[in-house]
């Protein structure tokens, strides 16, 4: 029997929840808002140093990389940090963090100061995500674990559409603005960015003022330590969905690193253009993350669907390289999209289901981690594969994402199979 008892039909949203979900959204739109503006930004600046095609592309991927890296090397340290003294301080902390890496984005007048803005947001902002996700769980049964992550998701989806609709109205040349400080330069680039810090700017005061924390506290008002878990074996029983976490990510991080620069070459993509690709993909991860998953949740295994969802992904992936028409590329990005969206807040209910008591934190931080690892590569690889044949990233990631899909057809019907013969 695959189906599960829905006890959460309603689920209520506290509102705490509401506010935590506000700060997802506008971190998501910084990351969004660098989607349709980097490669055309990473451009103009090289180009000045008199840079070739090929260098531009590896800084682009390189500033998408580095961003992942800092991610992975941080989010556990602050995921684990949130489970001893609190989810609301690093919360805090990523969001002054990022208000601080979107001004000096926007400032930038050379690559190593936008490799400077990437390292510092990485190393900050990484707090906000894996210890949201903490909050999340904090504040809801595992009954409810799936469409709690699935709002979450929705958040991140909703700051998916909002920022590369901004970068990409924002940056627009006609704006004809040009002011420079020194090595400091405001022009049409920097306009989302700052537009990006200032909402951050609103949420910081916010949440400072509204954000409770979630973990309990002792009769004396002392934050409940949970017990402290070595990383080694919470790794290893967390490690099949942590591969699935790497697999999903590197599969969108190298669409979202490679496209712009992808539709530029092959279809004379704009900024503009860019960015409407990007806002309808994450317009249907919204829709499929507010109404599919949560009618899924409870009913269909978190398992199932994310096999569905990389079988999506990874299709949608390997046919990209065949469309010339606008409608095909966004149908196209629109099944992407809804993959990702069956299996971003599934995992991450399972990974939180299985964390253990008071290790949600460190749990959901080692998931973020494996995101970023996956974030890392595949933009680098995506890259170095664009450079060598235009259509190569795309194919062989379809293939790889199609073949984890099998693997898990395997594995459901390999236990269903154990399930009928035991004895």
């Amino acid at each position: 029997m695959y189906r599960q008892a829905n006890t959460s039909a309603k689920m209520p949203i506290n509102k705490h929840l509401w506010v935590l979900l506000g700060c997802v959204f506008v971190v998501m739109i910084g990351f969004g808002i660098t989607l349709p503006v980097l490669p055309f930004y990473v451009e103009r600046l090289a180009l000045e140093g008199g840079a070739s095609r090929e260098a531009i592309v590896l800084h682009v991927t390189l500033l998408t990389g580095v961003y992942a890296l800092m991610q992975l090397l941080f989010a556990p340290v602050w995921g684990s940090w949130s489970d001893r003294v609190g989810r609301r301080p690093p919360i805090l902390i990523g969001i002054a963090g990022y208000i601080v890496a979107q001004i000096l984005f926007g400032l930038a007048t050379s690559l190593w100061l936008l490799y400077l803005a990437r390292i510092f947001g990485g190393i900050l902002s990484s707090a906000t995500l894996p210890v949201a996700g903490a909050y999340v769980a904090d504040l809801t049964s595992e009954a409810e674990r799936s469409r709690g992550m699935a709002w979450f998701g929705t958040a991140v989806s909703l700051g998916f559409v909002v920022g590369p609709a901004l970068g990409g109205t924002l940056s627009q040349s006609d704006l004809h603005l040009n002011v420079k400080f020194g090595h400091l330069l405001i022009n049409s680039f920097s306009v989302p960015f700052f537009a990006a810090a200032l909402i951050g700017l609103i949420t910081l005061f916010v949440c400072m003022r509204w954000l409770q924390e979630s973990l309990p506290t002792t009769g004396a008002g002392r934050r409940v330590k949970p017990s402290r878990s070595s990383w080694r074996p919470l790794v290893r029983t967390l490690a099949p969905f942590l591969g699935l976490a790497l697999a999903a990510q590197f599969g969108l991080a190298t669409f979202e690193a490679i496209f712009a620069l992808y539709a530029q070459v092959k279809f004379s993509y704009g900024p503009g253009q860019v960015g409407l690709v990007f806002v309808v993909c994450g317009l249907v991860m919204t829709v499929f993350q507010l109404g599919v998953v949560g009618l899924l949740a409870g009913h269909i295994r978190e398992l199932r669907q994310i096999g569905v969802g990389f079988a999506l992904m990874g299709t949608s992936m390997a046919l990209l390289v065949v469309p010339s028409r606008r409608f095909s590329v966004l149908l196209l990005v629109g099944l992407l999209a809804s993959g990702t969206a069956l299996v971003s807040p599934n995992l991450a209910a399972l990974i939180s289901k299985r964390s253990g008591t008071g290790g949600t934190g460190a749990a959901l931080g080692a998931q973020n981690a494996a995101n970023s690892f996956g974030q890392v590569t595949g933009p680098i690889l995506g890259g170095a594969l664009f450079l060598w044949q235009t259509n190569a990233p795309y194919v062989l990631t379809g293939v790889m994402l199609i073949a984890v899909s099998a693997l898990i057809a395997y594995s459901v019907l390999a236990r269903k199979q154990a399930a009928v013969f035991a004895p």
